[in-house]
């Protein structure tokens, strides 16, 4: 168990599970509030936790579409149609964990132990940019190896790979959570976002599933671990539940509790929210009363988005391509693709639809290649982006916050997603993703109302092109 005098200065339990449970068991609301409070996510204002209860616990299907178009109509007004894409590079999955519902717990006997050596990651990571992806973001098992520093060298390790015009230009971090000091050290590596998951925050569940004598089996230790994370200097963070331990509608009001609390005490709520569903994983625990059925999950998704309308929400290849296609409309902000969560799965298994089942974590719903993603996408018109052009102009944190609620962000988001769109279609794109690329682009361009910031594209557009030139950005 981890020491208490560890904790940040704003160390709080601040999940109350009566307060929570009793919100969503209020009767069902009358239309007029749930339309009050869908107006009020509209005018992009935060919604409280009992404002966000409403909406969980609307259940008419005329008023449910009501909110799914709001979380439609809030995608579109904060964020326009841009994705960001990113993979997953599983380094190591040792740990000293025990949770029931993943197959990296340690009591798995038929799980295939792995670290990757400095010379495999650099395989892994040249794999990828060969592929045209420039956002990783790099996981962890929660094991002593995995200390600060070695993360901080993994992420030395990346950033320093260089494979014809492939770069890897942001890399977020999802491991253990880590002390002040820890945290500090991460930070002067250069990381993007540190992402750490309650996985439920209902107390009684996360003891069931946690079991006390782990490293994850400290509540507020990890509750309290992005407070650390802030008062070390990392303003970017993640948060996320795994929907299926627990009563979906808590975990909502959970995520919610959490970003506002963070918004309270340190002046900026979570960077992105993940809301994975539980998935099948070998060794794991099967038996779960509380999966969530796709309808529901729609339903989690849209909330979320109308409740925090600044955080960017990441939908992972945990669903299936199908089911991703249709959420990405609720408000998404970031996506994975072309994934593998086997440890070294990027050379020794590449874009192969199949899955090993002892080298990952669970199963992926959705196995397509990046270009294959990045096509869908581009039919669907929305913009595929792999900017990074925020975090290293400081625009993070504070700071991207300033320029996010004005709806600034668009004058950066789009121009600079054009331009690594046109980046992907030059040097990785099949022609058939290159010709719906170059359709689009065009159609993008035709919507700026900014003439300065059109000449601004069109000109490095042309660098791009015609003088081989990468990496430009407003």
């Amino acid at each position: 168990m981890i020491k208490q005098d560890k904790l940040s200065d704003n160390a709080l339990d601040f999940i109350d599970d009566h307060k929570l449970t009793a919100l969503i068991e209020r009767p069902e609301p009358e239309a007029a509030q749930v339309k009050e409070i869908i107006a009020k996510s509209l005018s992009k204002t935060p919604l409280q936790l009992d404002e966000t209860a409403v909406l969980l616990r609307t259940t008419r299907p005329e008023l449910v579409e009501e909110i799914f178009e709001a979380a439609r109509k809030l995608k579109r007004d904060v964020y326009g149609n841009r994705i960001v894409l990113f993979a997953p590079l599983y380094i190591g999955n040792y740990c000293v964990n025990d949770c029931r519902y993943c197959s990296f717990r340690r009591s798995n006997k038929e799980a295939v132990r792995r670290t990757l050596s400095p010379q495999e990651i650099v395989q892994q990571v040249e794999a990828l940019e060969d592929k045209g992806h420039k956002r990783l973001i790099l996981v962890f098992g929660e094991h002593p190896h995995y200390n600060a520093e070695f993360i901080a060298e993994t992420v030395g390790t990346v950033y320093k790979v260089k494979k014809g015009h492939g770069e890897i230009r942001r890399v977020n971090i999802n491991a253990a959570p880590l002390d002040h000091e820890g945290f500090k050290i991460v930070k002067e590596a250069g990381i993007g976002t540190y992402q750490i998951f309650m996985e439920t925050y209902h107390h009684e569940t996360y003891q069931q599933v946690h079991p006390q004598n782990t490293l994850k089996g400290d509540y507020l230790w990890r509750l309290d671990a992005l407070n650390r994370a802030f008062e070390s200097g990392c303003d970017d963070v993640g948060i996320g539940a795994l929907f299926g331990l627990y009563d979906w509608r808590f975990e909502v009001l959970g995520l919610v509790a959490h970003s506002l609390f963070l918004q309270e005490h340190y002046g900026v709520g979570p960077h992105t929210i993940s809301f994975p569903r539980l998935q099948p994983a070998l060794g794991a625990e099967t038996q779960y009363p509380y999966l969530v059925n796709d309808y529901d999950f729609k339903r989690l998704v849209a909330i979320l988005r109308l409740s925090v309308p600044y955080t960017g929400m990441i939908l992972t290849a945990r669903e299936s391509a199908e089911l991703r296609r249709e959420i990405l409309a609720f408000g998404v902000s970031q996506i994975d693709a072309g994934s593998r969560i086997e440890i070294g799965g990027y050379t020794e298994i590449g874009d192969a639809q199949v899955q090993i089942l002892e080298k990952e974590q669970f199963q992926l719903g959705d196995l397509r290649s990046l270009d294959e993603v990045m096509r869908q996408l581009l039919e669907d018109d929305y913009l595929p982006s792999f900017c990074t052009s925020c975090y290293r102009l400081g625009r993070t944190g504070e700071h991207f916050m300033e320029y996010a609620i004005p709806g600034f962000i668009q004058n950066f988001c789009t121009p600079n997603g054009i331009l690594t769109l046109a980046e992907y279609l030059e040097d990785y794109a099949s022609p058939e993703t290159q010709s719906a690329g170059k359709a689009l682009i065009e159609r993008e361009l035709r919507k700026i109302n900014n003439k300065r910031i059109i000449e601004t594209v069109k000109k490095r557009l042309a660098q791009i092109q015609n003088e081989n030139k990468r990496d430009l950005y407003l």
